[in-house]
């Protein structure tokens, strides 16, 4: 009888020990529903003008497995930058982005994205402003930390466009709130 009592219990134990560790893989790099802040380096390849910006963005999304998310972000510039006799910036961008992670017991989770994004470049010079107002697909890296169950930290890299003599990379720092 206490065989018996001790093989239920293990067993019990072990089921829901499995499935914590399950739900903690789901969670790596993030829970199911995320909200998150970004502060990205941006390059601006404009024509022969190679300018250095800074955005802020917001972004959420969901989790729709352990390895494939959703996300939508949307940010502004809050830095410019002087080329000669033109300032650039980027004055606002919004996109909505699939993500494949490879989900893990780690604290670190490396990430893939893909999708498309909106981006409106200013330059502004002695004979007026010119502005680009387009579309591309988007893609890029990144790696998620976990720093508690709830929240984590990201670096990573985009290149949210490249068209008609235009280039747009950023490197991204933030953190995300998993609820």
């Amino acid at each position: 009888m206490n065989g018996s009592r001790f093989f239920v219990i293990a067993l019990v134990g072990g089921l829901m020990a499995s499935q914590a560790s399950a739900q903690d893989i789901y969670k790596s790099g993030g829970g199911s529903v995320f909200a998150g802040l970004n502060y990205t380096f941006v390059g601006l390849d404009v024509g022969s003008a190679d300018a250095d910006v800074g955005t802020l963005s917001g972004k959420a999304g969901a989790m729709l497995t352990p390895f494939i998310g959703f996300e939508a972000r949307a940010g502004f510039g809050v830095d410019d930058d002087r080329v000669g006799l033109f300032d650039y910036s980027l004055d606002n961008f919004y996109g909505a982005y699939g993500t494949f992670q490879m989900a893990n017991e780690s604290p670190l989770t490396p990430y893939a994205a893909i999708g498309f994004t909106r981006v409106e470049i200013e330059a502004d010079g002695p004979l007026g402003t010119s502005t680009e107002d387009e579309s591309d697909v988007s893609y890029g890296v990144g790696l998620n930390v976990d720093f508690a169950s709830y929240l984590s930290g990201n670096l990573e890299y985009m290149r949210y466009y490249d068209d008609n003599d235009v280039t747009v990379d950023g490197l991204g720092l933030g953190f995300q709130f998993s609820f």
